[in-house]
């Protein structure tokens, strides 16, 4: 897309951010969208919004970081796409333009607020005629793929080869079903609703993926139990009945998505809840082998750092007081991009400047000589989470959320099993 067109685009949304699927939800019904590169948002949902604001300090580190809160419309364009666009609250203008915005490309997916809308014309020259050509062509690509989602929704594990040329990053747009899914139902719902309500609260979150090239994402539900306090009957009775018939009745976790890039065969590898609930406690564990290995090895250098968060994390839980964090998910993310090979007899200066040219720690594993790459551990979800300092909840817990940490040690114990044989 031409820079100018991106001008005019964001003439015609001059207050508002157009938004777009996050294209690395792997679980969760809830639609995830993304804002900019280092921010996405979700639905508000108050029992989340109130955990957020008064979450306790020593869990921040192991949750998004959060950054207020967005008004959300469903619009059309003049063509009768179907938009979701993100404008600021009342009063809240001046602050959401200090938002990190400084990674936005001049494009329609990725706006910034502002009033001078004299100063985004960079060229007035470009036709309406031409930008209702460059949207036609656009929605008949969109058309083209709507079969393929259809198919791809069906697929519980889905197997796609990655073209060779292009970044790999770029292309989980058009294939992670479960992403597309979830944008697709959001739409539906606003739309049917845009008779008596066309304006959404959303929660802006800190995007967990953003500093990873080709994140790997594990979605896993923790918890023997998910239903929350307040579900109804029924609620309540199929939720017991899905963790029953999980793995997280016996282990307290199940595989709610995950998606992997595999650089062995170049392919990328997503797998949905469903297929999550039906795997036995083997069948979890190979579930975790497989997010482990990128189709050429084990990926052994995560482990020690995945259980040492892993155990960091149970710690902190062990210590709070009447939290119940029901059907709430953990992530578990690293970045699945090739490594340089570098043999172990290399010259030091080599290992120091490839270090040097690395962003981050992440990028430091060599194949011959492995070195700790960076993995994130993160809790989100908390739409049924429930504290004593939540005023309004009749029932109120005491202790530590036994479910949750049972969970978190079995999911450390199994991990470490995969570490062992594996070096055996």
């Amino acid at each position: 897309m031409s820079p100018a067109f991106g001008a005019m685009e964001v003439e015609h949304y001059s207050k508002g951010v157009l938004l777009e699927p996050f294209v690395h939800q792997v679980g969760g019904h809830s639609c995830v969208l993304r804002f900019n590169d280092k921010t996405i948002c979700k639905p508000l949902i108050q029992r989340e919004h109130q955990f957020y604001e008064t979450l306790p300090t020593e869990m921040r580190k192991f949750t998004p970081q959060y950054e207020g809160v967005v008004s959300v419309s469903f619009e059309e364009d003049e063509d009768g796409n179907l938009c979701l666009i993100a404008y600021p609250l009342s009063g809240d203008h001046d602050n959401l333009e200090n938002l990190d915005n400084a990674d936005c490309e001049p494009k329609s997916k990725l706006l910034r607020w502002t009033n001078k809308k004299t100063m985004l014309l960079e060229n007035e020259k470009v036709s309406k005629e031409w930008v209702r050509q460059h949207r036609k062509e656009e929605k008949m690509k969109s058309h083209k793929l709507e079969e393929e989602f259809e198919w791809l929704k069906k697929s519980e594990v889905l197997y796609y080869t990655v073209e060779k040329k292009g970044n790999v990053s770029s292309q989980f747009k058009h294939h992670n079903p479960w992403s597309m899914k979830c944008h697709q139902q959001q739409l539906q719902r606003m739309k049917e609703n845009a008779k008596h309500r066309n304006q959404y609260k959303f929660i802006l979150l800190e995007n967990l993926t953003s500093r990873y090239e080709v994140p790997c994402v594990l979605d896993l539900k923790m918890g023997t139990r998910q239903h929350g306090d307040d579900a109804s009957e029924e609620k309540k009775a199929n939720q017991i009945r899905k963790c029953q018939q999980s793995t997280s009745a016996v282990i307290g976790v199940r595989v709610c998505g995950m998606q992997v890039y595999q650089a062995g065969t170049g392919q990328l590898m997503f797998m949905n809840k469903y297929h999550g609930r039906k795997l036995s406690v083997q069948g979890f564990k190979e579930a975790l082998y497989q997010f482990f290995h990128n189709g050429k090895y084990l990926r052994r250098e995560l482990f020690e750092s995945v259980i040492k968060k892993l155990a960091e994390l149970k710690s902190v839980l062990e210590k709070q007081e009447s939290y119940r964090f029901y059907s709430s998910s953990l992530l578990i993310i690293y970045d699945g991009k090739e490594r340089q090979e570098v043999a172990v007899d290399s010259d030091p200066e080599d290992l120091e400047d490839l270090s040097e040219e690395s962003s981050d720690e992440s990028a430091g594993a060599y194949a011959y000589k492995p070195t700790a790459s960076t993995v994130d551990v993160r809790m989100i979800d908390f739409a049924h989470t429930t504290c004593k300092y939540y005023g309004e909840d009749s029932v109120v817990h005491e202790g530590q959320d036994t479910g949750y940490v049972f969970g978190l040690q079995n999911l450390i114990d199994i991990i470490k099993e995969i570490r062992d044989e594996s070096s055996e």
